[in-house]
């Protein structure tokens, strides 16, 4: 049987996603302004900065919330935010990575694929295969992610873009697992979500000073009062909320399910882009377009909508462990 705030869980992993799909406009109109201050700089090498100064300015800020709690973290919590960094914080490179080799809705429609590894792990370790309405699900989200992103069969071959894609999903899908892993059952949400973005941070410095031509570049880079509003936003909305959220709600839920329910992502992000790059570019000084609605969006939309509530109409069988309350 579902755990009694399984709804409740749902709607919050939807907020969760919606949270997460305001990050790829704010990114888009943040590179903007940082090729403005810093021209010729690589997107890998802005991708690592923003993980690092992202993840690290989350720290900063959760951390009088922690010192005033007094929170002491135990050995499970420090091994379960650890593994969510190297999950999280390895796939999001990846992602950055291959945008350099493929295209961005290629990249889009594989980042996806952990709504496919999920129902694969599980099968194997019940050794099951998946029930029919879940494959119907299934299937209704790919073809609506592809849809929205508008990849083609040809677009589809597995260069060094593609496999570090793929590769990412699967790192997505054990961050996935990681929360619902029933040995971490007595953990905190918060914090586990602040040794996650320490870990981001730790990951990511490295890799930011090795990209930039010069370590000024880095600095260069953040030197604006946009530039770091636009982090601080993605620090506070994309990070601390939509982390903390999904770190806490995602264990009233079956991986499974909320693998689904995140791939909503895309049709959040396309909706999203229709308004905030124009009013976001504006306040910045640097006139960007919006996107407008296509027959995809609709489409596609559609079908990731129609799988999930397909999905609820059979209530899951495998109950999720639940952390305790702050």
């Amino acid at each position: 049987m579902n755990h009694p705030l399984h709804n409740r869980a749902i709607f919050w992993l939807v907020v969760v996603t919606l949270f997460w799909s305001i990050s790829f406009p704010f990114v888009q109109i943040l590179y903007v302004e940082q090729r403005s201050l810093l021209p010729g700089a690589s997107t890998f090498f802005l991708a690592c900065l923003l993980m690092a100064a992202r993840f690290a300015m989350a720290c900063l800020l959760m951390l009088p919330y922690i010192l005033w709690r007094k929170q002491k973290f135990t050995a499970a919590e420090w091994r379960q935010g650890m593994y969510l960094a190297l999950f999280g914080g390895l796939g999001m490179w990846l992602q950055a990575d291959a945008l350099a080799y493929t295209k961005a809705s290629t990249c889009a429609f594989i980042t996806q694929g952990y709504c496919v590894f999920l129902p694969i792990f599980h099968a194997i370790k019940t050794r099951t295969l998946p029930g029919l309405r879940l494959v119907i699900a299934l299937i209704m989200v790919v073809t609506g992610v592809g849809w929205l992103s508008g990849v083609k069969a040809s677009d589809i071959s597995l260069g060094r873009g593609e496999a570090e894609t793929l590769l990412a999903a699967l790192l997505f899908t054990m961050q996935i697992l990681c929360l619902e892993n029933p040995r971490y059952s007595a953990n905190r949400s918060m914090p586990i979500t602040w040794i996650m973005f320490f870990g981001i941070t730790l990951l990511a410095i490295p890799f930011a000073l090795a990209a930039s031509r010069t370590p000024v570049d880095c600095l260069t880079a953040l030197s604006s009062p946009a530039a770091l509003g636009i982090i601080a936003a993605l620090a506070v909305f994309c990070s601390i909320i939509a982390y903390g959220m999904m770190n806490h709600w995602q264990a009233y839920v079956h991986s499974v399910e909320a693998g689904l329910i995140y791939c909503a992502e895309p049709l959040f992000t396309t909706a999203v882009a229709m308004f905030l790059p124009a009013i976001v570019g504006r306040w910045i000084g640097h006139p960007i377009a919006n996107e407008t609605w296509t027959f995809a969006l609709i489409g596609g939309g559609l079908l990731i909508t129609a799988a999930n509530i397909i999905l609820q109409q059979k209530p899951q069988t495998h109950p999720a462990h639940h952390h305790p309350s702050e």
